[in-house]
């Protein structure tokens, strides 16, 4: 393995997960301790396929660190309608690819219905009804995140479900209609399925419609974003998606080379998601322990709330898109380069170069702005010639 340090495997091997994860076949030499994983694919998690759709899930069950958040993938085709239904939890999601429409009533009675397209989310508070539909051409494919990591998505509560539960006698006394009338209605539930392609929402709008006084979704991609030197950052939380009370979330568009800088978050655990791209993290945990992981488009990556963290971009050309999301209702992180400039200087000198203050005047100097950069681009190639002549 080279250094003198470990050697070669004669047992057998998966190269291509090796591959995926070279830093936990080779971890810096800073990583120590032991951690729990921290990264898991969805490419690992059970597909449930049904007519022109399909959807998988990472919750505490696949991931045992996502304790606050569960995260389902789910993909429906033009036509096809992730049928009524509620949860236990509040559901957030983000627009992977594709169109959707949306319906949801609110418990005054008003009712909501939008199309959303790439980079816009929803969020139904728990126990709201709602529906999701695929939008020509393509349908859509969408990441579900929801307020509990023991979260599953066989627990919905759907409406053919109850119905096929329920006396059919009981059903025409609700709705003051013969019991025959329900001979028809499915024996199980539907779940996802084809329906009829729906036209302008101006066309099906309902005669009684009553409009809700909630917007239930939001356009985070037209946000205007906070630019760094190595990339952007939309935040996304109930500053300015009001209804959102209980998922917070930043959406990263890091440059090539560049580095989310050292920082942690007090107030949640984060669950990120890369769409695409590749993504180094490396977690301290305090104790002496650290651990460094490696993620791809599709990855899962938990960071227990105030463990020490950055991401690095892997590639030199190709950008990395991420989602870190949080179970609150504000974004809130620390920055490690804002918090020393902040101190006095004396202190920071003392803590770091307490024997070589040329040092540590150099150091000052580099923070004492204690502005936070949360996207640091690449260091040009001289200050890292200059770096190894200190």
């Amino acid at each position: 393995m080279g250094n003198g340090q470990g050697t070669d495997m004669l047992g057998p091997r998966n190269k291509d997960r090796e591959r995926q994860n070279p830093d936990l076949v080779r971890p810096p030499t800073t990583d120590h301790g032991t951690m729990k994983n921290m990264r898991w694919s969805m490419a690992d998690s059970h597909i449930r396929i049904e007519e022109n759709s399909w959807t998988r899930q990472t919750t505490v069950r696949e991931l045992p660190t996502s304790v606050e958040l569960a995260g389902v993938n789910m993909r429906l085709d033009e036509g096809v309608i992730r049928e009524l239904h509620w949860h236990k939890e509040a559901e957030w999601a983000y627009v992977l690819e594709g169109e959707v429409r949306t319906t949801a009533l609110d418990t005054e009675g008003g009712s909501f219905i939008d199309d959303l397209k790439k980079g816009d989310l929803w969020y139904f508070p728990s126990g709201h009804p709602h529906s999701l539909q695929g939008l020509s051409p393509h349908g859509s494919e969408f990441l579900l995140i929801f307020d509990s990591g023991g979260f599953s998505e066989d627990s919905t509560f759907i409406l053919s479900d109850w119905l096929a539960h329920t006396p059919k006698s009981v059903i025409a006394e609700n709705f003051r209609l013969p019991p025959e009338l329900f001979k028809a209605l499915p024996e199980k539930e539907k779940y996802m399925f084809q329906g009829s392609i729906p036209g302008p929402i101006k066309d099906e709008t309902p005669k009684n419609f009553k409009k809700s006084k909630l917007q239930f979704t939001h356009r985070m991609l037209e946000q205007e974003p906070k630019n760094a030197t190595g990339g952007r950052v939309r935040i996304t939380d109930s500053t300015n998606f009001e209804i959102s009370k209980t998922v917070a979330a930043a959406h990263l568009d890091i440059d090539p080379g560049a580095m989310r800088e050292m920082h942690w978050h007090p107030n949640a655990d984060e669950w990120s998601f890369v769409i695409r791209g590749r993504a180094r993290v490396t977690i301290f945990a305090a104790e002496g322990n650290a651990r460094t992981f490696d993620y791809m488009a599709g990855d899962v990556g938990i960071v227990p709330r105030n463990m020490g963290h950055f991401i690095e971009n892997l590639s030199d050309d190709e950008p990395l898109e991420m989602l870190e999301i949080f179970r609150a209702d504000k974004f809130q992180d620390f920055s490690l380069f804002q918090w020393m400039g902040e101190l006095p200087k004396r202190l920071v000198k003392d803590h770091l170069f307490q024997h070589d203050p040329e040092i540590g005047e150099k150091f000052w100097k580099a923070v004492e702005s204690a502005e936070s950069d949360v996207i640091k681009s690449p260091r040009p190639k001289d200050e890292d010639e200059y770096a190894e002549e200190l």
